[in-house]
């Protein structure tokens, strides 16, 4: 008796791999990613917020800052300056490679990556000569924690500017939408960075 053979056309072939997931039209997946981990940041953020004006506004009966401290709220002012400032030159790159200009792609993103360590440095200089540690009093720690977190956001967004510095010395992007990714993803989180650092400048220097 002659065994009966099937074949197994392409729709029924068997694949070792799971099916590529769904994706939007709308939003690539990594702008996406981007967009949610800000949400979650912000939230973070507002942790701390909310910790500042209970101590501010519940915990607190006197004047603010409380006696001794003092803010150097011109060091501060002229930070925030470079920091915005970093903004544009973050957009001229983006920019730039939108319309296949790499040398301001590279210009770009050379003095966005510059001006946002000079802020980090300004600000590390300014916990040097502040006078108080996170250690003295509650202000001293809602102080710390709240600039000490913008700045870690700060050095992560550098190590990003950094990788993308790299890459478009390299030649790794390009002016279609998927070609530089690359640049637009951290520029989303770096203008995240600068608009959080005017958030809490205002609210902790100016207020």
């Amino acid at each position: 008796m002659e065994s009966a053979s099937v074949a197994v056309g392409p729709a029924e072939e068997h694949h070792d791999h799971p099916p590529e997931a769904n994706q939007s039209s709308r939003i690539d997946r990594q702008t996406l990613g981007i967009l949610l981990f800000i949400v979650s940041e912000v939230m973070l953020f507002g942790a701390f917020f909310a910790s500042y004006f209970f101590l501010r506004v519940v915990a607190n009966d006197g004047p603010w800052p409380p006696h001794p401290f003092e803010l150097p709220v011109a060091v501060a002012g002229m930070n925030t300056a470079i920091l915005v400032s970093s903004s544009f030159t973050m957009h001229w790159s983006l920019e730039s490679i939108r319309r296949n200009n790499r040398r301001g792609m590279q210009m770009g993103l050379a003095t966005t990556f510059l001006l946002g360590l000079t802020f980090l440095f300004i600000q590390v200089n300014e916990y040097v000569h502040i006078g108080f540690s996170a250690r003295d009093d509650a202000f001293g720690s809602i102080f710390y924690g709240l600039t000490g977190l913008h700045g870690a956001h700060v050095t992560v967004g550098l190590i990003l500017l950094g990788i993308a510095n790299v890459r478009a010395w390299r030649g790794h992007y390009g002016p279609e939408a998927k070609d530089h990714l690359g640049v637009e993803v951290p520029g989303i989180y770096w203008h995240f960075v600068d608009v959080m650092w005017i958030i809490v400048f205002t609210t902790v220097y100016i207020l």
